[in-house]
Formats: C-alpha cells, sequence, structure tokens
C-alpha cells in the first residue's frame, strides 16, 4: 500500500536571504532528511499554473515554509485546494536560534546553511507527526 507523501511547498523570497533559507530547508527535507514522505511543490509553478503541480496539491496536505510574515506559501496553497497541516515561519526558527544570523542571497554563509538545517530538523519533525502509522512505501 502506497502512502500519500507530505507536500512541502516553500516560498520564492527571490532576492531575500530568508527566502533562500526556505528553499535550502525544504531541499534538506525532500532530498536528505525525508526523501520518501515528502515531495517538493515549488510555490512559483504554483502561482504560474502549472497543471501538475497545481495537480499534485489538490486536496494534499502540506506544509508550508514561508520566510517572511506575508506567508505567500500558506496562502497560495490555501487558495488552490491544498491543505496547510502546518505554517513554519523561517523568522520563527531564526528566534530559536539567533546565534544563526544568515547573510547571503545566491549562496549562504556558514550560519545560513546552519540555520537551513534547523528549520530542516524542526520540518522533519512535523513530517514525522503527519506520517506516523502510516504505510511506507
Amino acid at each position: 500500500m502506497k502512502k500519500e507523501r507530505v507536500l512541502i511547498v516553500p516560498c520564492s523570497g527571490i532576492g531575500k536571504t530568508f527566502g533562500t533559507v526556505t528553499r535550502e530547508g525544504a531541499y534538506v527535507v525532500t532530498e536528505d532528511l525525508c526523501p520518501n514522505e515528502t515531495k517538493l511543490v515549488p510555490l512559483a509553478l504554483l502561482v504560474l499554473g502549472e497543471d501538475e503541480a497545481r495537480a499534485t496539491l489538490s486536496g494534499a496536505r502540506a506544509i508550508a515554509i514561508d520566510g517572511c510574515k506575508l506567508a505567500c506559501a500558506a496562502k497560495v496553497v490555501g487558495e488552490l485546494g491544498g491543505t496547510v497541516a502546518h505554517s513554519v515561519q523561517v523568522v520563527d526558527v531564526f528566534r530559536r536560534h539567533r546565534e544563526l544570523k544568515p547573510s547571503g542571497i545566491a549562496e549562504l554563509d556558514e550560519n545560513g546553511r546552519k540555520l537551513a538545517h534547523a528549520l530542516a530538523e524542526e520540518v522533519k519533525r512535523l513530517v514525522a507527526s503527519m506520517t506516523e502509522g502510516t504505510t511506507h512505501a
């Protein structure tokens, strides 16, 4: 029996350090920490109306990861018929890890990479809480 993957929808945050942290953290979750339990859905594809991305979202549970309080990822997921099971703000993760003040946009510095990993660990725990007791494919 195949289980439904948790969708990870990071903000685009182009040109913003916290946006880059968001995307890097999402890659760590979907590629390294929870590759069998999650699927990355880029916000840009949803906004642009890409059919496959929107179909994947329809009726699915998602974790929206936003780089700022505008919460674009969470808003778009909800507007397009997905269920925002959890909304994570990178700013809130940073508040818990103030020693990891990130810098860089195209490429994060060491603190930025560490903050992305801290974000990924928090999202991993959310994924685990959502997938406990499900069948793994």
